[in-house]
């Protein structure tokens, strides 16, 4: 007698194949939805940072800053907008060509972090290939160009010191630099090495004293090096935001420096020399020491890439024939811009 003949025998037989169906089809059912679920989790999109969450997702900019260290957790930093990037020859434009025809720059722009504050200066930085991050202030457009002095543009100053002073709580050291400033030679030939100087910053007018708190600073270009005594002092600079009204950033450090932070939190700094790190200010009387130009003194976008156009014209003219000194063209769209 065949086994199937037995009607107990098929009725198990059809039970089990029956229960397995089921199995099978709830099994099915759970990766499915769990599969559902995963696709409706929300990803995570750099171009969401917020200062709200800056702290809570800092392992983002800490990635960011890793990308961009140059090994001994050195990172070049920049700060751009959509008024800085968007137009035939953006700001951010003439900044990257000055890498390129610089002397020992090229391969530097590896190494900086471009720090987006609004979608379409981010979206720009994406598509040139840079190492790029995108900073979002709650409640504030950073998308226009901000007039020199005016509110807007004091706001932006004070969020790029908030965001510095993350960097620096992270170990990073950090050239920051504008993208109005022109990179002619590579600044670490020129910079201190000694691990000892916790700050360089440029000067919009050098007195001949390295040392001498009386320069007139610029915080458009400088070198600082993490540690316990240069992060208490972006932390008392940014805490004196509320207290200066009508004031940008830079004023307030000058303020602090002249009143005797330096001494007060044991603080070396160096105050760079114009013939190195020159500006519209104060240019540089030797194209062969020249390191950096900024176009600082100049009031508007316009302006200053009109300006620093001549720059660059003026510094592959004396590349093409170094035996001669020439001297810079005047920089009569900033001069004008007043």
């Amino acid at each position: 007698m065949r086994v199937l003949d037995n009607p107990l025998v098929s009725l198990a037989t059809v039970s089990l194949l029956f229960i397995g169906v089921l199995l099978l089809y709830h099994t099915s059912s759970f990766f499915s939805n769990q599969f559902i679920l995963c696709q409706k989790q929300p990803l995570y999109n750099q171009s969401n940072f917020t200062t709200t969450n800056v702290e809570a997702d800092g392992d983002i900019l800490d990635s960011a800053l890793a990308k961009a260290s140059m090994g001994n957790k050195t990172v070049m930093i920049a700060i751009v907008n959509k008024a800085y990037v968007e137009s035939e020859s953006s700001m951010l434009d003439i900044f990257l060509s000055s890498f390129w025809v610089g002397e020992g720059t090229r391969s530097l722009i590896h190494h900086i972090l471009l720090v987006a504050v609004d979608q379409i200066a981010y979206d720009r930085c994406i598509f040139l290939n840079l190492n790029c991050f995108r900073l979002q202030t709650d409640g504030v457009d950073f998308e226009g160009e901000k007039i020199y002095m005016s509110q807007d543009f004091i706001k932006m100053m004070w969020r790029r010191t908030q965001f510095l002073l993350q960097v620096l709580k992270r170990g990073y050291n950090f050239i920051f630099t504008d993208t109005d400033v022109m990179w002619l030679r590579n600044p670490f030939t020129r910079l201190s090495k000694n691990e000892t100087e916790d700050l360089q910053i440029s000067t919009d007018g050098y007195n001949g004293d390295p040392w001498s708190n009386t320069n007139f600073i610029n915080t458009g270009f400088y070198f600082v090096r993490s540690n316990n005594k240069t992060v208490s002092l972006f932390e008392t600079w940014y805490g004196q935001k509320d207290n200066s009204t009508g004031k940008k950033e830079q004023d307030v450090l000058l303020d602090l420096i002249r009143g005797g932070i330096i001494e007060q939190l044991g603080l070396r700094v160096r105050f760079l020399d114009t013939l190195y790190f020159s500006g519209f200010c104060q240019d540089s009387k030797d194209f062969r020491a020249v390191t950096t130009v900024h176009a600082n003194c100049c009031r508007s976008i316009h302006a200053k890439v009109l300006d620093l156009k001549v720059v660059l014209s003026d510094w592959k003219r004396f590349r093409t024939n170094s035996t001669i000194n020439p001297q810079w063209t005047k920089h009569e769209g900033c001069m004008k811009s007043w």
